[in-house]
C-alpha cells in the first residue's frame, strides 16, 4: 500500500522546479530495460524516446517498470500526436507525454484532449499500471490521473513559433520543450543551436512561456557546457545526452586517455 503522504515522482519533479531547482535527465534510446534501471541513481527524470528508436511498447513498458523501481518519473516522448500513439503510453504507466513537431493550437487541444479524462479531456478509460491493473479506480483514481499527469509538447519549428501564445493559454497544457536542432533547421540555420536568430528564437519562447506559468524543457546532447547555458536561460528540465551517447562518450575518454599515457611511456 502505497504512502498518501509522500509524492509520487512526478509530483515530487514538479515540486523541485516549483521550488527554483533544475531536473537534470536522460534520454532512453536502448529497448534493453537495464538501461533505465542502471542511470537510474544519476539522473531527475528519464525522457523516453519513440520517436527517434525502434522502441515498441512493450520494451517501453520494461523502462516504464524500471524507472518506478528507481522512484523516477518517466515522460514518454510520442511519435507524433494523434491519440493512438497517446493512449497505450499512458495506460502502460508512463508519467507525462512529450509530443514532438506540433504545429498548431488546435493540435496541441487536441494531445490535452487525449491525455486528460472526462470532464478535462477526452481519454478514454482502460488504464492497467496506473490503475494497479484495475484494483484502484473511480473518481479518486481519475482525479489523481489529470491532476499529475505531465503534457510537454515540443516547440520546434516556425509554425509552433507563431502559433505559441495561443499554444500557451490552453488548459491542461504543463510544458513546452525545446528542440534546438530542428528548431535551427525551421529557421534556415541548420545545426547552429547557437546562431542569434536561433538564440534570439529560444530566449523569446522560454520567456513567454514562463511568463504563461508552465514550465519549460529542452532535449540536447551530452554537453555539459550548453545544459549549463540553457538553465541560466530559464530552462528547468534538461534531458543532457542518451544512452548510447553516454557509452560512446565514457568508451572514447578512457581510449584516449589509454593511448596518450602508452605514447608517453
Amino acid at each position: 500500500m502505497t504512502n498518501d503522504t509522500q509524492l509520487s515522482p512526478i509530483a515530487a519533479f514538479r515540486a523541485r522546479m516549483t521550488a527554483g531547482d533544475i531536473c537534470i535527465g536522460a534520454s532512453i534510446t536502448l529497448t534493453d530495460p537495464h538501461a533505465t534501471d542502471a542511470l537510474g541513481d544519476s539522473v531527475d527524470f528519464f525522457w523516453i524516446d519513440m520517436e527517434h528508436s525502434t522502441m515498441t511498447l512493450e520494451a517501453l513498458s520494461g523502462h516504464l517498470l524500471a524507472a518506478r523501481a528507481r522512484n523516477r518519473p518517466a515522460l514518454v516522448r510520442v511519435p507524433g500526436s494523434a491519440t493512438p500513439f497517446i493512449k497505450p503510453v499512458l495506460d502502460a504507466g508512463a508519467d507525462g507525454i512529450i509530443v514532438p513537431q506540433i504545429r498548431s493550437a488546435a493540435e496541441v487541444q487536441d494531445v490535452v484532449n487525449s491525455c486528460r479524462y472526462p470532464p478535462l479531456g477526452q481519454r478514454g478509460y482502460g488504464p492497467r499500471v496506473p490503475s494497479n491493473y484495475g484494483r484502484v479506480g473511480g473518481n479518486a483514481f481519475i482525479e489523481r490521473a489529470n491532476r499529475e499527469i505531465f503534457v510537454a509538447v515540443q516547440i520546434e519549428n516556425a509554425d509552433a513559433m507563431a502559433a505559441l501564445d495561443d499554444i500557451l493559454t490552453i488548459p491542461g497544457l504543463d510544458s513546452i520543450a525545446l528542440g534546438p536542432w530542428d528548431l535551427s533547421a525551421s529557421l534556415g540555420l541548420i545545426g547552429e543551436v547557437e546562431h542569434p536568430t536561433v538564440v534570439e528564437a529560444i530566449d523569446s519562447i522560454i520567456s513567454r512561456t514562463r511568463a504563461a506559468g508552465l514550465f519549460v524543457g529542452a532535449g540536447m546532447a551530452p554537453d555539459a557546457r550548453f545544459a549549463l547555458g540553457m538553465a541560466k536561460r530559464g530552462v528547468q528540465w534538461l534531458q543532457v545526452g542518451d544512452d548510447t551517447g553516454y557509452m560512446i562518450l565514457a568508451m572514447d575518454l578512457i581510449t584516449a586517455a589509454v593511448r596518450a599515457e602508452h605514447d608517453d611511456s
